[in-house]
């Protein structure tokens, strides 16, 4: 992986993956030009993004997610997500609509309600991306190594220090 040089693309990929739903491990492609000594990662394979042809959103943390770890070690905070996270984000609903329009009928089996539906639920989920990539974040993979506090429960901060006072070595 260090002789990838997009590796960050990873993390917008991610968030991507997971505004869409996307069932699907996330596929990649490494590739260079002869003369160039680094791999590019080429993001492929959008088939399974709304559950394949089913168009439902599952939320289960380790769906759209790259197989090996290596690729989000890197992330220590929100800002790894940017510029992409915003920008899903705060996508107009125009933008998203005109985006509809664009796909062919026979991939939706012509009822335009069915996109009507998936666009719907597509401006909803813009203010969940966080909530998403965290449920990820907190899985026993432990993707994130390196962003403070993240995969912590409620409650595992423990006592603050000095409240109530210790026995033997512990917080009261």
């Amino acid at each position: 992986m260090a002789e990838v040089r997009n590796l960050g693309e990873f993390a917008g990929i991610l968030a991507l993956d997971k505004w869409t739903g996307n069932a699907n491990g996330r596929q990649a492609v490494f590739a260079r030009k002869q003369r160039e000594r680094r791999y590019r990662a080429v993001f492929i394979d959008y088939g399974y993004c709304f559950h394949a042809g089913e168009w439902k959103l599952e939320d289960i943390p380790l769906r759209g997610v790259y197989y090996r770890n290596d690729v989000y070690r890197e992330i220590a905070g929100w800002e790894a997500f940017e510029p992409w996270l915003t920008r899903l984000e705060t996508m107009p609903a125009e933008t998203v609509w005109a985006a509809a329009s664009e796909v062919p009928p026979e991939w939706y089996g012509g009822d335009l309600s069915e996109m009507e539906a998936l666009v719907e639920k597509l401006l909803q989920r813009q203010g969940r991306i966080r909530e998403l990539i965290e449920g990820f974040g907190r899985s026993d993979r432990k993707p994130f190594p390196k962003w403070g506090g993240m995969g912590k429960k409620m409650g595992d901060e423990g006592w603050p220090d000095a409240r109530w006072g210790s026995i033997e070595g512990r917080v009261m």
